[in-house]
């Protein structure tokens, strides 16, 4: 009778830590704490084997090394719901290894109470197997119950995934279009001097203020979307966050007579999202650096005086640009490590990227 009662025991910590994880993973719309849950742990081991074994696979071959990187997310999101299911059968498999006694299948081996089990969460009931007492059958109903659950929440939960991954990308592309590939803050103000678009850049700040909120918020609630990449080279939702701030930095603090307060407001917000990112993947509290050189500084000066731009004195524009940056820098810097994004100017590691960054 004690192994009787462990069993069931046992089967019932596990369902009830599987539909916990599903809870907190798939049905919060925000993010949620990781204790006791099995999906953040299952995403955080898989990722650390993954960039690795990209790079030992194509360690020259960038654009391999990419397609494989994107499989990532897709290929764990499916395989997640398989370990949901798995982890239901086996736990409520648990349950009526258990109560055997009350299935109409003399001498149940733990097989047949797996099977039995796996009938009843995915809702296929062949009948060979049936419970006759009052406890299979409720077990057997609530497994039923959990496994349709499942399958419906899941599928709304597919749509909101990649209905917000075009959500992003859409805007991604958009800012590439300005900013060119990889973007830059200085090339997105560059080309709008040297195309005449300066008046625009408001307008766009305002989108951006939207796009990091829906950011900051859809990859809190569902960090799956963090590991989904662009579907365009050079281009990832890192870059074009770290590309938008750089370029509202620079408004606030080096362009003379520009028009910047929706980008002071898209900087509060910008700032915002890193932080917050950071903190839910583990970062810690980065050190407080600018993350460039003062001869880059220059260069962009340079760069903004030749598109048209008024720079002012460059030794004050300097020191308020290192205090504004380095609110973000290092988180930002950190996030683009950790996704493993195509190196860009200013953001991640410019150098090019060793197999070593990431073991």
């Amino acid at each position: 009778m004690a192994i009787n009662v462990l069993s069931v025991a046992a089967g019932i910590v596990l369902v009830a830590l599987t539909l916990n994880d599903i809870f907190q993973s798939v049905v919060v719309p925000r993010a949620t704490g990781r204790r006791f849950r099995i999906s953040f742990y299952v995403w955080r081991t898989a990722w650390r084997i993954w960039p690795t074994v990209s790079w030992q696979l194509y360690p020259n071959d960038g654009d391999r090394r990419e397609d494989l990187l994107a499989l990532f997310a897709p290929f764990m999101l499916l395989g997640l719901i398989g370990l949901w299911v798995g982890l239901l059968i086996f736990g409520f498999g648990l349950m009526f290894w258990g109560l055997r006694a009350g299935l109409s299948s003399s001498n149940v081996s733990f097989a047949t109470a797996l099977y039995f089990s796996g009938t009843s969460v995915l809702t296929i009931g062949f009948g060979d197997v049936v419970g006759r007492a009052g406890g299979t059958r409720l077990v057997s109903v609530l497994a039923g119950l959990g496994g349709l659950s499942l399958l419906s929440i899941n599928t709304a939960y597919l749509f909101a995934i990649f209905g917000s991954f075009q959500q992003r990308e859409t805007f991604v592309v958009t800012v590439a279009a300005r900013a060119g590939a990889p973007p830059s803050g200085v090339n997105l103000l560059a080309i709008a001097g040297y195309s005449l678009t300066r008046d625009d850049l408001p307008a766009l700040m305002i989108d951006a203020q939207r796009w990091s909120a829906q950011l900051m918020e859809s990859h809190l609630a569902y960090p799956v979307l963090a590991f989904f990449r662009s579907s365009h080279d050079d281009q990832s939702w890192v870059g074009t966050l770290g590309t938008l701030l750089d370029a509202a930095t620079l408004l606030m603090t080096t362009v003379e007579g520009a028009k910047d307060g929706q980008a002071r407001i898209f900087y509060n917000v910008g700032r915002h999202a890193t932080r917050d990112l950071s903190h839910y993947f583990r970062f810690g509290d980065a050190d407080q650096t600018v993350g460039i050189e003062r001869a880059e500084f220059d260069q962009a000066c340079d760069r903004l005086v030749a598109a048209g731009y008024t720079v002012g004195d460059r030794n004050e524009a300097w020191l308020r640009f290192g205090e504004l940056r380095s609110a973000y820098a290092s988180n930002l810097n950190e996030l683009a490590r950790f996704f493993v994004i195509p190196p860009i100017a200013w953001i991640g590691d410019r150098s090019k990227i060793t197999l070593s960054a990431h073991l």
